[in-house]
């Protein structure tokens, strides 16, 4: 490239795509145009604009007495109990995406086995997190327990497709030199892949239990434990006061993980 084109020209040289521009904005049109086919939007009553006003009001005046109370119908008891089970959920989804994860990892198991790992994961990310809580209460009771499975199986598919992308982007010349000592596969992942990856697995799994956090807080909607199930039942009763504590305590502790997880995971960027 010459060096002493301006940017003008430089602009003017490159290759043009109007033809594909337009077509992808002609799709992208249609698209949202038939999806806005499929929305009817009601009119909103009289009652809506209550509740709205009403929801606001209590967002300004809570329920402190449930806000600060450490009771165990207090908030802040809930909301431990919520971000153990987020973490517990992280940690049991952590510890089943690994095998999966070299299981689908081509550069490990070869293309046949790495198909058969990602449809098993593709196949877990299928279910909501919503409809995994239904089954595990269905299965085990309601209670903090199904919440924990719920967190962890639905943990899997998005932590094994992260720790499958940082497989297969390691040093392939580690895993050569591996093979010609005579490395078995286990071997590999022991001396050759896991010092490679283990603050990028972490810093993978400290991510996965901030949205944890957020899933495991609408888990109660459906038995799973946490705060959940108290903020279904404030908003069921019309308890704006009670409900707008327990969103209060949501979003109180959702930003400290949040502040807190990311300052660790700039950490462990910068120490790789």
């Amino acid at each position: 490239m010459n060096k002493n084109l301006t940017v003008q020209e430089m602009f003017e040289k490159q290759p043009k795509h109007h033809l594909a521009i337009i077509l992808t904005i002609l799709v992208i049109g249609s698209l949202t145009l038939w999806s806005l086919s499929a929305i009817s939007v009601p009119a909103i009553s009289e009652g809506g604009i209550t509740i709205v006003k009403s929801i606001f009001k209590a967002l300004i005046d809570p329920n402190r007495d449930w806000l600060f109370t450490l009771r165990p119908i207090g908030i802040p008891q809930q909301m431990l109990e919520t971000v153990a089970i987020a973490f517990l959920g992280t940690i049991l989804g952590a510890i089943l995406a690994l095998p999966l994860a070299f299981l689908s990892s081509r550069n490990i198991t070869g293309r046949f086995y790495s198909f058969i790992g990602i449809l098993s994961v593709t196949m877990i990310r299928t279910f909501p997190v919503f409809v995994l809580g239904l089954m595990f209460v269905r299965v085990t009771g309601p209670g903090p327990f199904a919440g924990v499975m719920t967190i962890g199986l639905a943990s899997i598919g998005m932590m094994t497709k992260l720790y499958v992308e940082s497989i297969e982007d390691i040093d392939k010349g580690v895993i050569e030199a591996l093979d010609a000592t005579g490395a078995n596969t286990l071997q590999k992942i022991r001396y050759g892949i896991i010092p490679q990856l283990s603050a990028n697995f972490i810093s993978n799994s400290i991510y996965r239990f901030e949205i944890n956090v957020r899933n495991a807080t609408i888990l109660g909607l459906v038995g799973a434990g946490g705060i959940g199930s108290t903020l279904i039942w404030a908003m069921s009763a019309y308890r704006w006061r009670d409900a707008a504590a327990a969103l209060w305590g949501i979003i109180i502790v959702v930003l400290v993980i949040e502040f807190i997880s990311t300052r660790i995971r700039r950490k462990l960027a910068s120490a790789e």
